[in-house]
């Protein structure tokens, strides 16, 4: 279960906590693949406790602190909640596991990769006790238009997802700098741009992912 919970991908720890997802994307990694980085499979065949997620960070962080050369002045990879579901639908495991982070092991910096729609998941605002526990996060923007972000996405809550994710994004900015809007890359170069500019608007940084990954 721990390698379910916990894999590594591109030096960063990856936490894998729930595979509970409101969204259906048309390019989503799942469909393609049962794993990424080290792990061979991301479906988990239970939703984890916060003790099992604990313990598979616990053992992977005391495994990296034997082997860390205390001189070198390389920075601490990231923790990045991103698995085979929606982050924030394990809402309560996602900021207790990130509390206990900041507790034991400040150095290593916290980001959330999510699809922004946690308020309406969660029938409750998110946005303020989240940019408080985390240094970063990723909301998935996806298309820069309400009917073409429903066909991309799928969402279950309907029509109200594109503008709940905005609203999401914008609360996000009044308290965490670090928030980026991100689409990828097989939108059309003006879809882009469009998506760009309504990043820029909101004051927030803008990345276009790369299919697959």
């Amino acid at each position: 279960m721990n390698e379910t919970i916990l894999y590594t991908y591109k030096n960063s720890i990856y936490l894998n906590i729930t595979n509970q997802c409101p969204c259906k994307c048309t390019f989503c990694i799942r469909s393609m693949s049962d794993g990424l980085g080290s792990a061979n499979s991301l479906w988990l065949d239970h939703e984890p406790t916060l003790e099992e997620i604990l313990e598979a960070l616990d053992r992977e962080l005391n495994r990296r602190d034997g082997s860390i050369d205390r001189r070198s002045t390389e920075p601490s990879p990231w923790i990045i909640f991103c698995g085979y579901g929606e982050p924030t639908c394990a809402f309560d495991n996602l900021i207790a596991t990130s509390k206990y982070l900041k507790q034991t092991h400040p150095s290593f910096k916290i980001r959330v990769n999510t699809n922004g729609l946690s308020d309406l998941i969660n029938k409750k605002p998110t946005a303020k006790i989240l940019c408080e526990n985390v240094d970063s996060i990723s909301i998935s923007l996806n298309a820069p238009k309400a009917k073409q972000y429903l066909d991309v996405t799928k969402p279950i809550f309907g029509l109200e997802s594109f503008d709940a994710m905005l609203k999401f994004t914008k609360e996000c900015r009044t308290y965490l700098t670090d928030v980026t809007l991100s689409v990828v890359d097989t939108l059309s170069p003006k879809d882009i741009e469009s998506s760009r500019t309504i990043a820029e608007d909101i004051g927030v940084h803008f990345r276009i992912r790369t299919y697959g990954e």
